[in-house]
């Protein structure tokens, strides 16, 4: 349970700490955070220790702070949306999101580049003028950039032919801008050298000139100054183009602006392309849908047609909305949910999801959920929204940034004032070095690099049929060490077939099936499904009374006027029923019938067909340990764990008995590592929750796997493990030979400047070819 306290009068940063971790220690506690701006102390707290944690908080507050009034917040936050329409600078992106969350009444805020989008959850009392106070953050830092609140309940990306006439007028103007600009430079480069002309003449082809390429950064950073923002790109560019102007260098200072315009440029493209490939991948989301109403087929959105209406999908269109088939036959295209590009035939009576191409034959389709719950509306939503999880790479390279810049400006102006004080004499010179320094410096390299190489990562992996939900847990699939399985369902088929039936004092085989069938006959569970399968009649469900399901144990019934026992052997002992033990291989449910054991019937399920090799391909990559979890016995649990080549299994086990095992695996785990968690996301929630990564198998249609997992794998076969690692190390990689270039090839030339060696135009190459490089080097992760 999330609950927020106002600290009303707390203004001491030392007892905030305090406060903080003494909070933060009480028993039920799992995070405490003190914001001394808000005033406010916000927990985490289990419900168990809810009742008394208001009075304890009280008590340590006072403890330090007699006179600080401690108060609930029982004000229900209001989320707001808003569209930040041509919005396409990551830098400018975490700047943005950081001051509106630090704006009253502010609670959270989130930009999402993807979707060019800002989420808040505000105070009610500050919704009538938070509209105001964002719209003057954003343009503080992005003139051009248009707000507007998103009245939908959820947000609808624009077709993507309205995206891309918004996209090429701001790269038309943009590009007519940078000809222009340097045109004129190149013709008063060309009068200097060939003509001879004066130095009047010169400087006005030069001032024109670095006025139409860099008269918005300077305006911009004087902007940002006078709010108190001073160290950020506009300010170094300002500076060291200013400062050229003033020492003498004209023409290196218009090539600085140019140069930095175009890296701009390039930045611009790359987001944009990336934002793109995501959304052709994810273009799943279908325009309009054939509803049959009043004996008339019309066209409307899918937003507007009702649970239980009928569409009507020809071949070559997308399924709007999901369903299950009334009329026809019918070959799907699932590529765009699975990463496959085998199709799936659909028959009446089936399922069909939302997303998938429709290929061969005419489809009736009666919907059974509306568009925002839909699957293509959430994948699309999980994918575009998984930018909003930061990796921790990513948190510190936005950190790193803020703490660099000052650093270097203040590096620069040591370098241009110390040594001629210190040497005497030679100003121009030094001033020049400063100049470059301040040039090289800038991070622009870093900041925008490295979340577009996170962002494109999980576009590669959404390719591959692989959903992740944040950075963060792509960054954690490299730092797998333990993978945890569940058997059924994720290493094995989960499709239970009755192979033997062994029966008992005096009972036959019929007896025995009937018994079990009468006993199973209300339950959904596959071991059920297999013995009414193979039952094959009608059951009178109206003889059956006092049903009950005991978990971990079976079933308990009455038949008519007997009672029915179905289940293991733990239920057979808890009931003093006497069995004897079935010692073949297989799941085995007993059966007692008014406490006499009547017999045993066998069932089996099958190891999938990639199981063993998708276990050698992780052990390859280097997971160091593979462990399964079942709740079967324990001879089944040896017999597939010897077959899969698995590392350790642990068998008839409870549902909380595996939270307990991964608990245990957990703390064994390497330090820095992770473990990961591989179950249905159906039974499995419990311990998805409790892996440092969970993973859900098998995620298409299914709604509980895409909501209790990290990770949702939309097929059925565990080697999408494999690729979803592989995505992640191929994205880590990227990220640290970024982090590499840029700081390797900026110390070389920050270096090299200080020395005199480099002049403008290699700080050109060290600031937007650097850029450059990295953003191509990122782009490189889409092709994964």
């Amino acid at each position: 349970m999330k609950r927020i306290f106002l600290l009303k009068g707390l203004d001491c940063p030392n007892c905030s700490a305090k406060i903080e971790k003494e909070v933060g220690e009480l028993d039920g506690v799992q995070s405490s955070v003190v914001n001394l701006m808000k005033q406010t102390l916000t927990i985490n707290v289990a419900p168990a220790a809810a009742n008394t944690i208001a009075s304890q908080i009280e008590t340590i507050v006072h403890s330090h702070e007699p006179d600080v009034e401690v108060q609930e917040e029982t004000i229900i936050p209001v989320t707001k949306s808003y569209l930040l329409k041509g919005l396409d600078c990551p830098n400018c992106s975490a700047k943005i999101e950081k001051e509106v969350g630090e704006l009253d009444g502010v609670q959270s805020s989130v930009v999402n580049l993807m979707k060019q989008t800002l989420t808040i959850n505000v105070a009610p009392a500050a919704t009538n003028t938070i509209a105001s106070q964002i719209e003057t953050i954003v343009h503080s830092h992005e003139p051009d950039v248009e707000v507007s609140e998103i009245a939908q309940e959820y947000y609808i990306p624009a077709k993507k032919q309205d995206t891309n006439t918004s996209y090429n007028n701001e790269d038309k103007k943009l590009t007519i801008r940078l000809a222009i600009g340097a045109a004129i430079y190149g013709i008063g480069m060309a009068l200097t050298v060939f003509a001879k002309v004066p130095l009047p003449v010169e400087l006005v082809f030069l001032i024109v000139s670095y006025i139409i390429l860099g008269g918005d950064v300077v305006w911009q950073a004087v902007r940002n100054i006078s709010k108190g923002r001073v160290f950020d790109e506009h300010f170094l560019m300002s500076v060291s183009t200013i400062g050229a102007f003033v020492i003498g260098e004209y023409p290196e200072a218009v090539a600085v602006m140019l140069f930095y315009q175009v890296g701009e440029f390039f930045q611009s493209l790359a987001v944009e392309r990336s934002r793109k490939s995501i959304s052709d991948l994810m273009d799943i989301r279908p325009d309009c849908a054939t509803v049959r109403r009043n004996e008339e087929l019309i066209t409307i959105s899918p937003e507007s047609v009702a649970i239980g209406e009928i569409i009507i999908v020809k071949p070559g269109e997308k399924i709007p909305l999901d369903g299950v088939v009334l009329d026809g036959d019918s070959m799907l295209d699932t590529r765009a949910l699975t990463g496959e590009s085998v199709p799936r035939s659909v028959h009446k009576g089936d399922e069909a999801l939302s997303g998938c191409m429709n290929q061969t034959g005419v489809l009736t389709i009666k919907t059974t959920k509306a568009f925002g719950e839909s699957t293509a509306s959430k994948i699309i939503d999980l994918v575009e929204n998984a930018s909003s999880r930061k990796a921790p790479t990513e948190n510190f390279i936005t950190t790193f940034a803020r703490y660099y810049t000052p650093v270097v400006v203040i590096l620069a102006a040591i370098l241009a004032i110390l040594p001629p004080i210190l040497l005497g004499g030679g100003w121009t010179e030094w001033i020049r070095r400063g100049f470059v320094f301040l040039v090289v410096s800038c991070p622009c390299a870093l900041v925008i690099s490295i979340p577009l190489t996170f962002f494109g990562g999980i576009g590669a992996a959404s390719k591959r049929g692989v959903l992740v939900k944040g950075s963060n847990y792509l960054e954690a699939l490299n730092n797998v060490s333990i993978i945890v399985f569940d058997k059924t369902g994720t290493l094995t088929k989960g499709v239970f077939n009755v192979t033997d039936i062994l029966p008992a004092n005096g009972f036959s085989k019929e007896q025995v099936l009937e018994y079990a069938v009468q006993a199973e006959s209300f339950s959904n569970h596959p071991i059920a499904k297999s013995i009414l399968s193979a039952y094959g009649k009608e059951i009178d469900q109206s003889v059956i009374s006092d049903y009950k399901e005991i978990s971990g144990y079976g079933i308990s019934a009455m038949a008519g006027k007997k009672k029915v026992y179905a289940g293991n052997t733990k239920l057979m002992d808890s009931e003093n029923v006497e069995y004897t033990a079935c010692e073949k291989v297989g799941t085995k449910v007993y059966v007692a019938v008014d406490g006499q054991y009547a017999g045993c019937i066998l069932i089996t399920d099958e190891v999938k067909p990639d199981s063993k090799k998708a276990i050698s391909d992780l052990k390859h990559i280097g997971v160091e340990k593979t462990v399964m979890l079942t709740g079967d016995d324990e001879k089944i649990g040896k017999a597939v764990a010897e077959e899969l080549q698995l590392d350790e299994y642990y068998a008839q086990l409870f549902p909380d008995q595996k939270v307990e095992k991964v608990e245990l695996l957990d703390s064994k785990k390497r330090q820095g590592s992770k473990l990961a968690f591989v179950g249905d996301g159906i039974n499995d929630a419990p311990v998805l929750a409790r892996a440092d990564v969970g993973i859900a198998m098998g995620g298409l249609g299914s709604d509980a796997a895409i909501e209790a997992a990290d990770v949702v794998l939309m097929t059925d076969e565990p080697s999408k493990l494999v690729d979803a690692i592989d995505v992640a190390k191929a994205t880590k990689q990227i990220v640290m030979q970024n982090i590499v270039i840029a700081l390797g090839i900026k110390s070389v030339f920050l270096i090299l400047g200080a020395f005199g060696i480099a002049g403008m135009w290699e700080a050109v190459f060290g600031d937007v070819g650097v850029t450059i490089i990295a953003v191509l080097n990122a782009m490189r992760i889409l092709k994964e």
